[in-house]
C-alpha cells in the first residue's frame, strides 16, 4: 500500500494465510468444523497471540514465534429454513457485506477469524446478519482491556433479486465496547464507539454476454463516540455514493465520499477524518474519489485467481489540531503560532479579494500555495463542485458508451 499525505503511512503485507479444517454433520441440521487458522508474513518471526487486527498494534504482552496460529471451531445449527445460529468462529469479514467506509476489504486477509455468536436470517424480502465478535478476553489483573464488537447487517429487498432491475436498502451498524472490571486499568477504562449506515441501491442485470451486471448505491453514514476519548472527535456523518460494472471477468468500480468529523472503526483510513500520521489531528470536511478494477477467473473447482487495483484521490486535506486551530499544509511542517506558513503573501491568481497566494514561511523558508483566508470557503466550494461534476460526467460517459457498444455488438 503506497500512500501520500497525512492520512496514513504506506506499508507492505507480503505473506499468506491458511485455514485447513474438517467438516462433520452429526445431525441433518447441524454442521461442525474443526481446524486451524495460520497467518504468515514473509520476514516476520514474532506475532501477537490474539486480537490481531491492526498492523503490529497490540494492547497485551502475549506473543507467538514463527507463525500466527489460532484454533478454528464452528458449530452451525439450522433452526428453520430461514434461521441459522452459529457458535465459535463466525461467517465474518466479507460475509457481513459491510460497505467499505465501515469495513476495509484488506481485513479479509489480515484480521483474525471472528469468534462469538451469530444469527443469520434469510427471507424473501429481508436478509439479516447479527453477531457478537469477542476480540479480547481478560483474566484478573490483566493489563489490557476486554473488547467485543456487536454488528448488524441487513438488506431490505423491494423486489426479486433476480429481476432485471433489483432495488434494495442496506442497513448496517457496528458498536465496539472496550472495558472490563477486573483489569488493572483505572483511567480511561471504558470506550464505546459506534458506526452506522443506511442507503438505497439498484442493480441492473441485463443478461448480456459481456456486461453481466451494473449497480449504483448511495449511503448515509454516522459515527458516535458514546464513552471515552479514544478518538479526537465525538460524532460525525458522511455520504458515500458508489457504482460498479461487471464486464466479462472484470469489475470496474468508482465511488465518491464526503464527510464531516466521521471516524470509522474498521473501514479504510481514507474514509476517516482522523490522521494516523499526526496524533490528535483531524481533517476538515474530507472528500475523496475512489476508482478500482478487479480481474477474477476460476482456474478449476476450488481454485480462483484474483487481481485488484484501487486508487484513492483526496479532494480536501486541510488539517486542524486537537484545539481546532489549523495545522500546516503542504510539505511545510512549521507550526509556530498555530498558523499556516507565516510570511509575506504574493498574489499569483485573482485579485486582493479573491486570491490564491504563495507564502514564504519565515521559519522554515519553504513556499506553499494557500487560499486567501478572506475567501477560503468560496475556493473550496468551487473545487468541490468541479470535482463532483468531473466524476459524474466521466461516469455517465463511460456507462453510456459501454451500454451503446454492447447493444450494437453483443445483444442477447
Amino acid at each position: 500500500n503506497e500512500y501520500s499525505g497525512k492520512v496514513v503511512k504506506g506499508y507492505s503485507l507480503p505473506g499468506f494465510w491458511l485455514q485447513p479444517k474438517l467438516v462433520y454433520y452429526p445431525l441433518e441440521r447441524m454442521k461442525v468444523e474443526l481446524g486451524a487458522h495460520l497467518l504468515v508474513y514473509h520476514g516476520a518471526n514474532k506475532y501477537p497471540s490474539m486480537a490481531y487486527q491492526d498492523i503490529a498494534q497490540w494492547k497485551g504482552n502475549q506473543y507467538q514465534k514463527g507463525t500466527h496460529i489460532l484454533p478454528y471451531f464452528r458449530a452451525q445449527m439450522a433452526l428453520s429454513e430461514q434461521v441459522d445460529v452459529v457458535l465459535g468462529n463466525l461467517y465474518g469479514a466479507a460475509n457481513h457485506r459491510l460497505i467499505e467506509p465501515l469495513y476495509n476489504p484488506e481485513l479479509n486477509l489480515t484480521c483474525d477469524p471472528e469468534m462469538g455468536l451469530q444469527v443469520l436470517y434469510h427471507a424473501r424480502r429481508f436478509d439479516l446478519d447479527a453477531w457478537v465478535n469477542w476480540q479480547s478476553f481478560i483474566f484478573k489483573e490483566d493489563s489490557h482491556q476486554e473488547a467485543f464488537t456487536v454488528g448488524v447487517s441487513g438488506r431490505v429487498k423491494y423486489n426479486d433479486p433476480s429481476a432485471p432491475f433489483h432495488f434494495y436498502s442496506p442497513v448496517q451498524a457496528l458498536v465496539q465496547h472496550r472495558g472490563g472490571e477486573i483489569d488493572t486499568i483505572t483511567t480511561q477504562s471504558v470506550q464505546t464507539l459506534m458506526n452506522g449506515a443506511v442507503g438505497v441501491g439498484v442493480c441492473w442485470q441485463p443478461g448480456y454476454r459481456y456486461l453481466r451486471r451494473m449497480g449504483f448505491e448511495v449511503d448515509l453514514l454516522g459515527y458516535y463516540q458514546q464513552a471515552g476519548t479514544l478518538w479526537p472527535l465525538d460524532q460525525g456523518y458522511g455520504v458515500y455514493a458508489r457504482l460498479f460494472a461487471d464486464v466479462r471477468d472484470f469489475r470496474l468500480k468508482g465511488a465518491y465520499w464526503q464527510a464531516k468529523d466521521f471516524i470509522s472503526l474498521f473501514g479504510n483510513p481514507y474514509f476517516s477524518a482522523a490522521s494516523l500520521t499526526d496524533p490528535g489531528a483531524t481533517f476538515v470536511h474530507p472528500k475523496l474519489i475512489y476508482l478500482g478494477a478487479e480481474y477474477g477467473r476460476s482456474l478449476g473447482k476450488g481454485f480462483y485467481f484474483l487481481v485488484e487495483v484501487d486508487y484513492f484521490q483526496r479532494l480536501s486535506d486541510q488539517l486542524r489540531g486537537a484545539d481546532g486551530a489549523p495545522l500546516v499544509c503542504g510539505t511545510c511542517r512549521c507550526s509556530v503560532g498555530n498558523h499556516h506558513c507565516e510570511g509575506d503573501a504574493h498574489i499569483v491568481l485573482g485579485d486582493s479579494a479573491y486570491a490564491i497566494v504563495v507564502r514564504t514561511c519565515r521559519h522554515c523558508h519553504t513556499q506553499q500555495w494557500h487560499n486567501n483566508c478572506s475567501n477560503y470557503n468560496i475556493f473550496n466550494m468551487i473545487k468541490h463542485q468541479v470535482s463532483i461534476s468531473f466524476f459524474m460526467i466521466i461516469s455517465i460517459v463511460f456507462l453510456t458508451f459501454l451500454h451503446v457498444y454492447i447493444l450494437q455488438h453483443h445483444s442477447p
